[in-house]
């Protein structure tokens, strides 16, 4: 089933995203956040996300089953056309293609603002995470061993790397 729409985040969109992400705090080691989010925290994250950073939602029958969002890759100024992006469904909404809706709108806002390199970083493992990334085109540049712990456990971290594309129309390059 396709989503009604995917859309820039609002403040009103808080207590769904929270609900996703909460999801994935409490149950895996996909984020190595350990404490839930409040919807009012994640309000705050909202609003302090700079516009320059999309953050989209897929929303079907009023509820946001998904999201995704750019972060800043590093702080120094050498990294500016460079950012991190992140990509959450709801529990109950994977595997159905949504990501495959959402990420690449995502990732033509972000090459249309001009950001030159995407960096998507992976909880391993996570086969599911790596063929999304694939099919879009990231290339696995590396891997991190151990260096988060969480439930008692060492996790590797992967990451992924995605260039702006050099064919014609940055606008229709994951349509």
């Amino acid at each position: 089933m396709a989503p009604t729409s995917i859309r820039p985040i609002e403040l009103a969109d808080a207590p769904g995203v929270a609900g996703i992400y909460n999801h994935y705090i409490r149950n895996t080691a996909t984020t190595f956040e350990e404490k839930v989010v409040s919807n009012r925290e994640m309000e705050r994250r909202i609003a302090d996300q700079p516009e320059s950073l999309p953050w989209l939602v897929v929303v079907e029958e009023g509820q946001v089953v998904g999201y995704a969002l750019a972060s800043n890759w590093k702080s120094r100024c050498a990294y500016a056309n460079s950012v991190e992006s992140s990509i959450y469904l709801h529990p109950q909404h994977t595997g159905k293609g949504w990501g495959g809706l959402l990420y690449p709108a995502l990732l033509n806002q972000l090459f249309t603002l001009g950001y030159h390199t995407i960096i998507g970083g992976i909880a391993l493992p996570n086969p599911a995470s790596i063929r999304l990334h694939e099919k879009l085109g990231f290339e696995k540049v590396g891997q991190f061993r151990e260096v988060g712990n969480k439930f008692n456990s060492w996790i590797d971290v992967g990451y992924w790397q995605l260039l702006v594309p050099t064919n014609e129309g940055v606008s229709d390059s994951f349509s």
